[in-house]
């Protein structure tokens, strides 16, 4: 098996679809010799801000000397972000081994009659390529939820981290926030130690902390008011944190939430008598870059890569262009999935808009182009449909003025396959 064949394998477990339990990745695990057992973890769930405060995470350890998984999802460009090691992707031979190894296991399983899902193969095989790297510690994204996640098998983790709270998936995990926060908080482990994020959701954060009561694990919830010389800008910020000083390439208000997150999970490792100076904390957010998360792709004209899909996602979108981009004229060139709140999202952002160009992504969960152009028409008077992304990037493209915006958002999907082509993009007049 090489690398493709590897992939191709994975994505032919979708078929099995989302189907939470536990009983079936304890099952291969246990085939597999319990990789995930030994391990030090840092665990993280969450809504939004999963992907970058893991990001942060794992970039603090690596800067402090460890050795350091991540497993993490949705990947923007290659299939092998999801795994990495120091910093760097799981080479394409380690992800075929791991695979196969996991692939014999599967088999073994289906003559029993248990078929492993898609998710809870691909975190075996990170969970035997870590035991193989000897990882000091693991950052470790929950996929979905959190309490029969397959990640969830894991012991007690050295921190868990819950970030941001809002709703989406809510046809698995329930219609409010506190159902929603009930199943995130089933990372929390007794006797363990939980990192909140700083501004949590009222309900959310209620059932975070009688969660954490419940297994008298202690509750960490970052002090805002510990941020000082905050620079904020289109581009990043500057702060200073509990006398660390940092510089976050990652743009938006919610990033220097995350930071503070990332940085006190980090905080828990550090009073556990390992060494982790200040430097790495810096330098570690320092290196924290990110494709597809308010990417700015090109500054004249501005041309922004977005892939958040959910109502929280819409609202951090919302308030960077009323941040940074007041009277602006943005054009958006748009994809979502079907089975996403698609309308609260262009609800949300929709009126920040001065056109809307709706289009399709080649995956089969894509909302049509179509569907999207007349929900958006409720929210935004200009609103054009062009299926083909390809088109329609090139469409709103050539049509900005010097002082314009393009925003391409709405889907992970969506930025993965259009991220390339808007580096393609032909330089125009004002570059």
């Amino acid at each position: 098996m090489n690398c493709n064949e590897a992939i191709e394998y994975i994505h032919s477990l979708e078929r099995f679809g989302i189907n939470p339990g536990l009983e079936r990745i304890e099952a291969l695990c246990s085939i597999l010799g319990n990789p995930q057992k030994g391990l030090k973890f840092v665990h993280i769930a969450g809504t939004n801000g999963k992907g970058s405060t893991s990001t942060m995470v794992s970039n603090i350890l690596i800067k402090a000397g460890f050795s350091t998984g991540l497993f993490t999802s949705p990947y923007v460009l290659d299939f092998r972000e999801r795994i990495q090691f120091n910093g760097c992707m799981i080479e394409p031979y380690e992800l075929a081994d791991a695979v196969s190894e996991v692939r014999t296991a599967v088999e073994i399983l289906n003559i029993r009659g248990v078929h492993p899902t898609e998710f809870e193969t691909i975190t075996a095989a990170a969970f035997l390529y870590f035991k193989k790297k000897q990882c000091d510690f693991v950052v470790l994204e929950v996929g979905l939820g959190g309490r029969f996640d397959a990640t969830n098998i894991i012991d007690c983790p050295v921190v868990n981290v819950i970030t941001s709270i809002s709703k989406d998936h809510t046809a698995v995990l329930g219609d409010t926030v506190s159902e929603i926060a009930f199943e995130k908080c089933g990372i929390i482990k007794e006797n363990g130690v939980c990192v909140c994020y700083p501004e949590q959701d009222k309900e959310a954060l209620e059932v975070i902390k009688n969660t954490c009561k419940e297994k008298n694990a202690e509750l960490i919830i970052p002090d805002l008011t510990q941020v000082n010389h905050l620079n904020t800008a289109a581009t990043g910020s500057g702060f200073q944190y509990d006398g660390i000083n940092c510089s976050l390439p990652l743009v938006g208000a919610h990033m220097v939430k995350n930071a503070v997150t990332a940085i006190n999970a980090v905080k828990v490792i550090k009073r556990s008598g390992f060494n982790i100076p200040a430097s790495a904390f810096s330098q570690g957010i320092a290196s924290s870059v990110m494709p597809a998360r308010l990417e700015i792709m090109r500054k004249k004209p501005l041309v922004i890569l977005d892939g958040g899909h959910n109502e929280g996602c819409a609202k951090v979108v919302a308030e960077y262009i009323r941040t940074f981009l007041r009277g602006r004229k943005i054009t958006a060139v748009v994809s979502m999935m079907a089975d996403k709140d698609y309308d609260a999202y262009l609800k949300i952002t929709s009126p920040y808009f001065s056109r809307i160009v709706a289009t399709h992504t080649e995956v089969p969960r894509a909302l049509s182009a179509e569907e999207l152009c007349n929900t958006a028409k409720k929210y935004c008077g200009d609103c054009v449909c062009v299926p083909d992304s390809s088109h329609a990037l090139k469409f709103a493209f050539t049509t900005l003025g010097k002082d314009d915006v393009l925003l391409v958002c709405g889907s992970f999907y969506f930025a993965g396959e259009i991220r390339e082509k808007i580096i393609d993009l032909q330089v125009n007049e004002y570059d």
